[in-house]
């Protein structure tokens, strides 16, 4: 059984790759299976736990990081967000391909523990777009909507180091191109495990 693949999605917040992440995973022939990351922020309205987070203390992120069991971590708007390594290396060992939906801080962590992994990143069509989706979402004051904005700049510029980058304009004709890039990807790494393994 060959190993499955990681994916990696990022993304600035704003730029709907929760909303890309829930419609990939929707669609069973994706075969994709959800990674889900520790936090240590609040429980947001409609979020559950074990499905949106595993939401957890300061103190037992803490010391998950200093047990070496977080497969990247970083801090992000002053709360704690990671990966479970175990979780994630047992779902590949196992022949299933994992999503990833992290910042480009533990992206990159990622890529270097795993340099298979596929690097994907989510931009807005203009900053105009991505100022106005924050503002319709009604989560942020003024300042915090500004706050992203500027870390947004930061995000664009690490999205050169991803393997691919996609424009969500239009989050159907987003999720397309995603699907089939992730199609796209799975055959050919088969198709290179085939060739390795054939005699000549």
């Amino acid at each position: 059984m060959n190993n499955g693949i990681l994916f990696v999605m990022s993304g600035p917040s704003g730029t709907g790759k929760g909303t890309i992440c829930e419609q990939l995973l929707l669609n069973k022939d994706n075969d994709l299976f959800l990674s889900v990351s520790s936090t240590t922020r609040e429980k947001r309205k409609g979020e559950t736990e074990g499905v949106t987070y595993n939401y957890t203390s300061v103190e037992d992120f803490k010391q998950m990081i200093e047990k070496d069991e977080m497969l990247e971590y970083a801090m992000y708007s002053g709360n704690y967000y990671g990966t479970p390594k175990k979780t994630v290396e047992s779902m590949l060992v196992s022949g299933k391909n994992v999503l990833l939906e992290i910042e480009p801080q533990g992206a990159l962590k990622v890529k270097n523990a795993f340099p298979e992994a596929v690097l994907m990143f989510i931009i807005p069509p203009s900053m105009q777009e991505l100022k106005k989706r924050l503002s319709e979402r009604g989560r942020e004051t003024v300042e915090q909507i500004t706050e992203r904005l500027e870390a947004a700049k930061w995000e664009f510029e690490q999205s050169k180091k991803y393997n691919f980058i996609f424009v969500n304009d239009n989050l159907d004709d987003c999720v397309r191109e995603i699907e089939k890039t992730i199609r796209d990807t799975a055959q050919c790494r088969n198709l290179v495990d085939k060739l390795l393994k054939e005699q000549y």
